[in-house]
């Protein structure tokens, strides 16, 4: 009666606990990268919801000309998108690869001495380190033919591969009459987690 009380694990019943285990903590790895991928292109998709809101509030500014008035003139009130913007924020894919970037805001800044061009019309900027580089293209117009992307491209394991996210918006014809920006329901993903 002894003896079978003091036996202990045999081999094979030790074997199977470690490839439990070992199963289990693969599982938990993959799920923590997914998590973490995840985590990382939240940014991308927020900021591209910030630039298409910011689309949006431009093209509701009223613009006019610069120039005096005669008496008795009146001037046409026009709303346009903002132009696209000159650069992309970091300038290169390098410094976005496999690491943040610490954008200055002069980078956000260097379209302001345009009037309606870029991240300045936008008013858009980023002032915390980011994983994604951005762009804003655009056409101008503030017609039923103007359009607007807005792109964030990333290299989240540095393996040289970009991810991309597009969200676009353009101007259509409202149910009032008027004209208004929409964007697209969903934002276009190549890649999310390269």
């Amino acid at each position: 009666m002894k003896k079978k009380l003091k036996r202990g694990f045999t081999l094979v019943e030790l074997m199977i606990v470690v490839a439990i285990v070992g199963v289990l903590a693969a599982l938990a790895i993959y799920g923590v990268r997914k998590y973490i991928a995840n985590a990382k292109t939240a940014e991308a998709r927020n900021s591209l919801g910030q630039i298409s809101k910011d689309a949006g509030s431009a093209y509701a500014r009223e613009g006019m000309a610069g120039a005096v008035l005669g008496l008795g003139s009146v001037a046409d009130i026009s709303n346009k998108l903002c132009d696209q913007a000159s650069a992309t924020v970091p300038a290169a894919a390098a410094s976005i690869k496999g690491q943040k970037y610490q954008s200055s805001p002069a980078e956000w800044a260097a379209d302001a001495a345009t009037l309606h061009k870029g991240f300045a019309c936008l008013k858009f900027t980023m002032t915390d380190p980011q994983y994604y580089m951005y762009s804003y293209d655009s056409n101008g117009l503030g017609d039923t033919t103007a359009w607007f992307n807005a792109v964030a491209n990333g290299d989240l394991n540095g393996d040289g591969t970009l991810s991309t996210f597009i969200l676009a918006g353009k101007v259509q014809a409202g149910t009032s009459g008027g004209l208004e920006v929409t964007v697209a329901p969903n934002i276009t993903e190549s890649s999310p987690e390269e």
